[in-house]
């Protein structure tokens, strides 16, 4: 099994019925191990880190989101469920807790002040954007709104887990699997992926060039509904050529293994993954089978009509180097929001009631893997997708830590007092307090509430002053800073000009052109360096170059700055790759050592994977040799290290039509930024983000060793308009992953 999935069974009620294959079992392998999990891979070493990948699609963290966190940094996973949009490991080797807010700043600050923040953006490596803040800001991410009746409760509940009760009220309508199969029951060939399909999943297919080797199963015979199906699970190791095969499981429509073999690979094995796969070179020595002996049973084994039904199938078929026309893949066929997929081992939980890969066994097990997804697919055309749609899986899937490792679910009210816990009451439970330091002014409920140790200072000065001394008591701490913020007239123009500025950061002027010129050709050209926004001919410039106006004359520094960014440190900007570029990295991973996490960007309206991707290295010397790799004669990829961060690209997408400035065309800026700076009557915003961000630096290198610090620039909102936050984060001396992550 890959690293994208995991897998699970149980047989579901007879239905329909189907010819079976008889349960002859061909081949056994000396040992029932199983695949290995890289999402589910953790390392040894036991301090606490957090996840290199926050997001794959969403780029901002809600109130409720953030509170999720610093429960789960309080009381770990025993008590509370993990946070959804980023994981923590090692939880219990952290030190303590300290919140940096800076009240009245912005997104906006940020980077309108982003060479003042020095400090920020060189430290804290996670970065995320923040919705415009409520009336009180601390209460929402501290859990302090949450409260509500039991009845409230129970009803929130009912709500975030439908299968608790048949009363849910769900908009069908609205699933995925309803807008792609309808509400009626389905037949088995509408389950069939189409070659469409298969193409867009990269599964291999003849006249492929990267499938010029591969072996086709020769099942050519007309498929139907009573077509038999064969669930099928492969393992891996790594060897000096990447990814080779080293078992394969098959199992009938019976449940009946009839195919179990272990393979030995033909190429030096470097890792055989024995901590994920369970095989080990004692267990592989007295192999003699090779992956040219299964594909010949393989293709003796399967009728004319035989459908396989895999896990991310593609991968499977990939590593026995085979072509199959007729294949389910339970990762699509349970079809889930934005292009992402469920994991088998919450499917089996959510769909079959039964756990599979438990912590308890070394490895998965490869055959139960491989009925599982034949399970899986046996209830989708039993039971139908309404019957799915009415599980609400997205739901189920934001709370399956509470069907992990075997443990019951707790009675419905308990589990929604559990999750609408606030951070004070998980303090609290462990016999500890928080630190609020304030100042006076402050109106947050989080000053008088219970548990809350709240010291009220004069000035920010005196808040860090007090911070110094008072952080070190404490477990868990919030220190806020106060700033004006902006007037509505100066939010205005500054967000404007901020907009424009990285617009034309983001343009190039070339030339000479002629006026007959192939407007076609030279779009080509520039797109093969990254996608274009638009395009204007320009016929008067001799160069190729930035715009020089007053907003970019410090473009230089600041795109230097950027690439030095600590969430751009190690990571590369690639162009020009294509649908299969991931699998061919993975086979040639030995090359690109220190590989953290592979960012394959996907076009929102389509889901197809964009001709451009990120690579994050461990260091920025990896990402080096990496970046000289592939843009050599081999790889022939267009790159640099990268210069955006991640949140980042939401807002530069939503920049506005009239905002843009035409390419040549001289805008003389408007003077009111400055004259408006000039005039207010606190210290220069500029100054300010300077000063504080040594200040808070100060603070930072007083923590001690596995301190989870996080930095908040809340956001504003008011009458005139609202402004986004943005969250930094990181753990003090943290170690970073080394295992690689897909992204889409």
């Amino acid at each position: 099994m890959e690293p994208e999935r995991e897998r699970s069974g149980r047989t579901p009620k007879k239905g329909r019925k189907r010819r079976r294959v008889p349960n002859k079992v061909v081949g056994s392998a000396e040992v029932k191990r199983a695949g290995w999990d890289l999402e589910g891979r953790q390392p040894e070493a036991k301090k606490a880190r957090l996840s290199t990948i926050l997001f794959a699609e969403n780029y901002e963290v809600t109130h409720d989101q953030l509170c999720d966190l610093l429960k789960y940094a309080v009381l770990g996973k025993s008590s509370v469920p993990k946070p959804s949009w980023c994981q923590l490991f090692h939880q219990n080797h952290l030190n303590n807790v300290v919140v940096f807010v800076l009240q009245g700043m912005s997104q906006l600050h940020f980077y309108r002040f982003y060479l003042e923040f020095g400090f920020f953006r060189k430290i804290f490596r996670h970065k995320f954007r923040l919705p415009p803040p409520s009336s009180d800001f601390l209460a929402d991410i501290i859990g302090l709104r949450k409260k509500q009746t039991t009845g409230d409760l129970s009803r929130s509940m009912e709500e975030s887990l439908p299968s608790a009760s048949p009363k849910v009220s769900i908009n069908l309508q609205n699933d995925p699997i309803i807008q792609k199969y309808g509400s009626k029951k389905v037949g088995l060939t509408r389950c069939l992926l189409t070659k469409e399909e298969m193409k867009t999943y990269h599964f291999p297919l003849q006249g492929f060039p990267d499938c010029e080797n591969f072996v086709p199963t020769k099942c050519n015979g007309s498929v139907t509904d009573n077509s038999p199906l064969f669930g099928l699970d492969c393992e891996m190791c790594l060897t000096s050529k990447g990814r080779e095969l080293t078992r394969i499981s098959l199992v009938a429509e019976g449940g009946c293994c009839v195919m179990d073999e272990l393979v030995k690979p033909d190429n030096k094995i470097v890792d055989y993954l024995t901590s994920f796969s369970g095989i080990t070179k004692k267990i592989l020595n007295p192999v003699t089978t090779k992956l040219k002996d299964v594909q010949r049973q393989l293709k003796a084994l399967l009728p004319p009509n035989a459908i396989l039904v895999g896990h991310s199938l593609d991968l499977d078929l990939r590593a026995l180097k085979m072509i199959h026309p007729y294949v389910i893949d339970t990762s699509l066929l349970y079809v889930r929001e934005q292009g992402r997929r469920f994991k088998l081992r919450f499917l089996a939980k959510a769909i079959l009631g039964k756990d599979i890969q438990c912590s308890d066994r070394l490895g998965h097990d490869a055959t139960e893997d491989a009925r599982t997804t034949l399970e899986l697919a046996q209830y989708f055309l039993q039971y139908g997708p309404k019957k799915i749609a009415e599980l609400n899986l997205e739901a189920l899937a934001s709370h399956q830590e509470l069907h992990a490792a075997g443990q019951e679910l707790r009675n419905t009210v308990e589990v929604v007092q559990q999750l609408n816990t606030s951070v004070l009451e998980c303090l609290d439970s462990v016999g500890q307090k928080l630190l609020f330091l304030t100042q006076e002014a402050d109106a947050s409920e989080l000053s008088s509430s219970k548990n809350c140790q709240t010291v009220k200072c004069f000035s920010n000065k005196e808040v860090f002053e007090q911070a110094r001394v008072e952080i070190p008591l404490f477990p868990f701490s919030i220190v806020q800073f106060s700033f004006e913020p902006f007037p509505p007239n100066l939010t205005e123009e500054m967000n404007k000009r901020m907009k424009i500025k990285w617009t034309e950061m983001s343009t190039v002027y070339a030339g000479p052109f002629s006026k007959n010129c192939n407007l076609t050709a030279l779009k080509r050209l520039f797109k093969s360096f990254g996608p274009i926004r638009s395009m204007t001919l320009v016929l008067e410039t001799h160069q190729v170059r930035r715009p020089v106006t007053e907003l970019t004359l410090d473009c230089d520094v600041l795109v230097n700055e950027l690439e030095q960014d600590s969430e751009n440190r190690g990571t590369i900007y690639l162009s020009g790759v294509s649908e299969t570029f991931k699998e061919r990295l993975l086979q040639q991973c030995n090359l690109f050592l220190g590989l953290e996490a592979v960012i394959l960007p996907k076009d929102l309206k389509t889901g197809k994977q964009k001709n451009y991707c990120f690579l994050k290295f461990k260091t920025f010397g990896s990402a080096q040799r990496a970046l000289d790799i592939v843009k050599g004669k081999d790889w022939k990829l267009k790159g640099r290290h990268a210069l955006t961060t991640r949140h980042l690209h939401a807002w530069l997408r939503g920049l506005p039509p009239e905002s843009r400035r035409p390419p040549g065309l001289h805008v003389i800026p408007p003077p009111s930024e400055k004259e408006a700076l000039q005039m207010l009557k606190v210290d220069h915003p500029k100054i300010a983000a300077w000063r504080w961000s040594r200040k808070i630096e100060k603070l930072y290198h007083s923590l001690g060793s596995g301190a989870l610090c996080l930095i908040l620039l809340p956001g504003t909102k008011s009458t005139h308009g609202s402004l986004s936050g943005l969250g930094l984060m990181g753990i003090k001396d943290e170690e970073e992953n080394t295992t690689p992550n897909m992204c889409s």
